[in-house]
């Protein structure tokens, strides 16, 4: 059955009004999207690139350190459900903020770590709780996290879309992603949509 185009687009502005925005890099963006995508609040997930000199960069290019680009998710969160600052402690929590350009072994500026402020308030948030962090020394190294603000979000290919979902199985997904989703809900086992 197709919904009239006057009743979609009022539901789109209604959901875009309660839904706030939060751009995240931290490594492989397919680890981010499987990790937050558990979170009660969050309702998309969507992965791509930001921060570039390239307009409509793709993933080759991208992995080939040739843009600039990292490889981030653009969170649509409730914030009434999940604030921010929580959505960013989840970030924390499921990579490592402290090597630069780097995530394990995927190597390069596309694997930075990097938050893409979308307002003063995120920035805030966002430099309030690096301070903090650092403050409690969990990590045995600085936190190289970068702070600035969104720049143009590029949608990665539809195949980068929901990928662990869509591939539980490949080889990646099972060494890298997984741990990193069991971790989030393990540490965030109050907050899951599940939960």
């Amino acid at each position: 059955m197709n919904t009239p185009k006057t009743q979609s687009v009022a539901t789109a502005v209604a959901t875009s009004v309660a839904t706030s925005v939060a751009t995240l890099g931290g490594g492989c963006f397919w680890c981010l999207e499987a990790a937050l995508l558990q979170l009660r609040g969050v309702e998309s997930v969507v992965s791509g690139y930001a921060g570039g000199a390239m307009p409509d960069p793709d993933y080759r290019s991208v992995c080939g350190g040739e843009t600039g680009h990292a490889e981030v998710v653009e969170v649509h969160f409730d914030p009434a459900v999940i604030d921010y600052r929580t959505l960013l402690m989840a970030f924390f929590a499921i990579h490592d903020p402290t090597t630069l350009d780097r995530q394990g072994n995927d190597v390069g500026t596309q694997y930075r770590s990097v938050i893409f402020t979308h307002d003063a308030e995120q920035e805030r948030i966002a430099r309030d709780l690096i301070s903090e962090l650092a403050g409690q020394n969990i990590w045995p190294n600085t936190i190289v996290t970068a702070v600035s603000p969104a720049p143009t979000f590029w949608r990665a290919e539809d195949y980068h879309q929901n990928y662990y979902a869509n591939n539980p199985l490949q080889g990646y997904c099972q060494a890298v992603v997984a741990p990193k989703a069991a971790k989030l809900r393990k540490v965030f086992s109050g907050r899951l949509k599940d939960a």
